[in-house]
């Protein structure tokens, strides 16, 4: 019996422990916990690309070639830690598969050398994956005992950074497909969604609006055609949850999608993807494939009668395309731009069709749910907020990545346990959570738990999951205002509140970072105005915008004025910008002291601001200094300091 069949058959009884020993031997080979040659693993996510580890795969495979050695190399997805990339792991014959952070191209033949020779290079080694299997390495770490992930409960991230995510022999060795087919073959529709309601999961695309609610609507409304839409258009600033997520294990969400759409009643489906997410688009594409190939998909699925198609659908890139109107626009060719609702897809949707919108997120948590059943979900999390929920954490804490925790964590673990405090030693400041759209929190905030409630009580939002830390030396009015500019450049234009409103806000927000040469009276009254309709402002844009987008598009503004009016009110006023981060409002100042005359700084002015003579003092004239700062990054002698 080839793989293949083998692997069918293993869908179609879902009875694991029923298994003979030969069965057993033959689904963890397939799994490569029983090899026969060295397995070396790659990080190949999209993070780990950008740090290199495509020219460490290709520097791996050329060792092997070189040294003659017999080993299977094998592309993985992020497990998370993404300040640990590239990623190299090495599994023996009957030895621990043992992980390795930071190797780029120049490392990879001394690490190797060392652990095909007995030794593991300590300075590299990140942790072991523990095996019964398996012989341990002494003095080794588990991987799953490290600070980033013991804190952590990996439900959707389970399976990315540690299965081949484009073979679909990796996942269904895992049990993969079997709760779909079991599905279909004993569970009627009203009983998928009724373990869907619940189990208490809620969309993890910001809204939280209950998935089993927005399931039994759509099954519900009577219709000749019904459609199942995921939302992959993530194009909040920081946030990657999605792409990983389908880079590293595309068969959870692909069989998420599976089971969605068994239960809407839906035979077409589609899969609305970020153009930038090409590996994703290759992932994705490659296993929907597969499951062609092993009869998952097409007409009358394994003799149950059901019917099933998935299409992956580019998006422009646009950041409204995450609004499920506008989404739903962009997939039937139009414009991406909102509309009101009632009705509400699930009603009239694509194609003026009952449409069920989930996210990739919520989807993946599907096959769990189904699997290990809803009380096993619904034992996780808060009291309102059921689960778990994946963050990208970016910005100034030490350890960036991905994340995984139960509902209810509070942020100040987030930060300072998993990922491991502000680095450099700086002081934390706030985070900024919900993306480009949502919340400052500061510190006296960060009590707060992980829960939609505990969140919108505080004014502040999950949204998708992106999670932007900040440390001392960030200037809130400048992190505001970049937040601004994308959101009014993003607008999609249809309501005038959305549009010229965060164009005015980011207009004020730029006057008040920027020192004009010259102000007269009436300029200076004129700011003073803008300033006082900030709030004003705001408050208009959140009553009066059509869709969420810019209901929730003065958030950064209102938040952070809440929370650091002093910086606020210390550029309006003072004119001074206490981060050093606003170029403009930056004066520089020659200790003269210190100052050598060595002229580098008055050679690379642009402005020709310095003056002296060689080997004397020199002076920089504020009327003419711009604030650039390169006089500042080429003096030699710290003789040049900001005021």
């Amino acid at each position: 019996m080839s793989d293949r069949e083998f692997l069918i058959s293993e869908i179609l009884t879902a009875k694991a422990p029923d298994h003979g020993q030969a069965a057993l031997k033959r689904l963890a080979e397939i799994r490569r916990e029983r090899i026969k040659r060295p397995v070396i693993y790659v990080g190949t996510g999209s993070c780990g690309i950008v740090a290199g580890a495509d020219k460490t795969l290709q520097a791996t495979r050329n060792y092997l070639s070189e040294k003659n050695i017999d080993a299977e190399t094998v592309e993985v997805g992020c497990i998370g830690l993404c300040s640990a990339e590239p990623l190299l792991d090495v599994q023996l014959p009957g030895k621990s598969r043992i992980s390795f952070r930071n190797i780029d191209e120049s490392l990879v033949e001394p690490v190797l050398d060392d652990i095909f020779n007995g030794i593991v290079p300590q300075d590299y080694v990140l942790g072991q994956f523990f095996n019964p299997l398996h012989q341990a390495y002494q003095g080794v770490d588990d991987i799953g005992q490290l600070p980033f992930f013991k804190h952590q409960h990996r439900i959707v991230l389970a399976n990315c950074g540690k299965i081949d995510p484009q073979n679909i022999a990796d996942y269904i060795a895992r049990g993969g497909y079997q709760t779909y087919l079991k599905c279909l073959s004993n569970y009627t529709a009203e009983k998928v969604c009724d373990i869907i309601d619940e189990s208490g999961l809620r969309g993890r695309g910001g809204g939280g609006y209950p998935t089993g609610r927005k399931w039994k609507t759509a099954h519900n409304t009577v219709s000749d055609q019904k459609y199942l839409v995921c939302n992959a258009a993530e194009s909040d600033p920081g946030a990657f949850m999605d792409r990983a997520v389908i880079e590293g294990d595309p068969h959870a969400l692909l069989e998420g999608i599976a089971i969605a759409a068994y239960a809407i009643g839906a035979t077409k489906t589609y899969i609305y993807i970020m153009a930038d997410y090409q590996q994703a688009i290759r992932h994705l594409r490659t296993a929907i494939a597969q499951m062609k190939e092993y009869g998952l998909l097409g007409y009358n699925i394994f003799k149950s009668g059901i019917d099933l198609q998935i299409n992956v659908v580019v998006s422009p890139g646009a950041f409204v395309c995450g609004e499920e109107t506008a989404l739903i626009n962009s997939i039937q060719g139009k414009r991406a731009m909102p509309m009101p609702k009632p009705p509400h897809p699930a009603v009239e949707g694509l194609f003026r069709k009952p449409t069920v919108i989930n996210n990739v997120e919520t989807l993946s948590n599907v096959t769990y749910i189904l699997k290990n059943g809803p009380q096993a979900f619904n034992s996780i999390g808060t009291a309102t907020s059921k689960g778990t929920k994946v963050f990208a954490v970016t910005g100034k804490s030490a350890v960036t990545g991905l994340i995984e925790v139960e509902m209810g964590t509070t942020l100040k673990n987030l930060v300072f346990k998993i990922a491991g405090g502000i680095k450099d030693e700086k002081q934390f400041k706030a985070l900024q959570i919900g993306g480009p759209s949502g919340s400052c929190v500061p510190e006296q905030q960060l009590s707060l738990p992980v829960d939609y409630e505990s969140l919108w009580e505080a004014g502040a939002i999950m949204g998708s999951g992106g999670i932007v830390v900040m440390d001392e030396n960030t200037c809130m009015v400048d992190m505001v205002k970049f937040f601004m500019d994308f959101l009014q450049q993003e607008s999609c234009g249809k309501c005038i509140p959305c549009r010229e409103g965060t164009r005015r806000i980011h207009e004020i927000l730029e006057n008040i970072t920027r020192r004009p040469p010259s102000e007269t009276g009436h300029e200076v009254l004129e700011r003073f105005k803008g300033i006082m309709q900030l709030e004003g402002l705001s408050e208009v844009i959140r009553d009066t915008s059509l869709c969420g987008l810019g209901q929730t598009a003065p958030n950064p503004l209102v938040s952070a004025m809440k929370w650091f009016r002093d910086e606020f009110e210390e550029h309006i006023f003072d004119r001074r910008c206490k981060a050093g981060v606003c170029k403009e409002l930056r004066v520089f100042y020659i200790e003269v002291d210190k100052c050598t005359g060595c002229v580098a700084c008055l050679r690379k002015c642009p402005t020709n601001a310095i003056v002296g003579q060689p080997r004397q003092p020199h002076f920089i004239i504020e009327d003419k200094c711009i604030g650039c700062g390169i006089c500042y990054d080429v003096c030699k002698f710290v003789a040049i300091t900001i005021k």
